[in-house]
């Protein structure tokens, strides 16, 4: 007699009736065909005709969301400082707190006060701080050879970030654009095509270095391809088996980048623009080639940026490939928020905590966010 199973979707083994029949047979053989009609029974009750059909007023949805215990209770999804990177940015010279006009709350720290950070991060629950350099200009050359320098600012601010809080993760940012003359990711040809395997080595080398300094994490930004598994081998050759990489894996080509630009001091270095690496923001299918290539290359995770405005690619990534995924909520991003509560369009706590969430509703793991610390002291308030 034929096995009666659920419709697909029903039960998690098979998406389309083709898996469902195929699982049939195999199933009846393995618990027997008494049991197995037992099952079917069961299934049946779970089928979508089976369910009982509530109706207002047995059913008051707003019942849950009354009162704020109750709704605590029945949250779907929780943010805490733990979900939380807190970008930094680094720059020359000493006491150094310097204002970025395009970042309102936001500064380039010296060296010797990037500690002071560390530690602020570790006293509000955030495990891990990203640093991005804003390099002198006249150290930024055509080949990026500062991007290899070991006493460069970003590994002087890893060694500095250790001593002063061992416990706190510290990201690093593998790219070239922070190094370069030209304000691109990685070397270019007479055309100003960016060369993707020159730029990879690079990049390897890049990485070694930052691990060397004490990076935990790895997060290669440049988009160029095959340079997640160029990074893997050289860490594992050298013995960094431990040092994660959390791939740039669909980074898009965004007009939110702005304001970072400015922190590290490459808009106006930048000839022509970054299509021809970083993705076109129409599409969604190629991102999750890039997702894979990246996994299959030896990432540990992989971020999606910008973060809001691609809250679908989020989602995709992670129902695919069921793997921590990150969101960067990029400088436009905040600079948005901070402009509409200085407007008094929003209250700015508010907007701050509804968009973090939105991030870990989506599928999210954790997001970098210029607000970390602000939200940090919201949520542990």
């Amino acid at each position: 007699m034929p096995c009666e199973l659920p419709p697909a979707g029903i039960c998690r083994h098979w998406e389309n009736d083709t898996d469902r029949d195929r699982f049939q047979g195999s199933c009846a053989v393995r618990i027997g065909r008494g049991a197995f009609a037992a099952l079917q029974e069961r299934w049946r009750a779970l089928s979508p005709a089976a369910m009982p059909s509530a109706s207002f007023p047995a059913l008051r949805l707003r019942r849950t969301r009354a009162t704020a215990w109750s709704r605590a209770l029945v949250a779907e999804t929780v943010l805490t400082p733990s979900d939380l990177i807190w970008p930094l940015f680094v720059t020359q010279g000493e006491g150094v707190e310097e204002p970025i006009a395009t970042l309102p709350g936001v500064s380039r720290w010296s060296v010797d006060r990037i500690g002071e950070r560390a530690r602020e991060a570790r006293d509000l629950g955030i495990p891990c701080v990203a640093l991005f350099p804003n390099t002198p200009p006249a150290l930024r050359t055509d080949d990026a050879r500062e991007a290899l320098n070991p006493a460069n600012l970003i590994c002087r601010a890893v060694r500095a970030l250790k001593d002063a809080a061992p416990d706190i993760g510290v990201l690093t940012d593998v790219a070239l654009d922070p190094y370069t003359a030209h304000g691109h990711d990685g070397i270019v040809d007479a055309a100003g095509y960016v060369l993707n395997d020159a730029t990879s080595r690079i990049l390897a080398d890049q990485a070694l270095v930052q691990a060397e300094a004490g990076a935990d994490i790895i997060a290669p930004s440049d988009m160029m391809d095959g340079r997640v598994g160029a990074i893997r081998s050289a860490l594992e050759q050298a013995g960094h088996v431990n040092v994660q990489i959390m791939a740039y894996a669909a980074k898009y080509a965004s007009a939110f980048y702005g304001p970072f630009r400015d922190a590290v001091g490459s808009r106006g270095l930048l000839k022509g623009d970054k299509k021809s690496y970083q993705m076109d923001p129409a599409n969604g299918e190629e991102a999750l080639r890039e997702v894979a290539l990246d996994l299959a290359e030896g990432a540990d995770t992989v971020m999606v940026k910008p973060g809001l405005p691609y809250l679908d690619i989020i989602r995709r990534v992670k129902e695919r490939f069921e793997v921590p995924v990150f969101a960067y909520q990029v400088s436009g991003e905040y600079a948005m928020i901070e402009a509409a509560a200085a407007a008094g369009a929003g209250d700015r706590d508010a907007l701050v905590l509804e968009t973090l969430t939105a991030f870990k509703r989506a599928g999210c793991a954790g997001v970098l966010t210029y607000h970390a610390p602000v939200a940090a002291r919201l949520l542990g308030a």
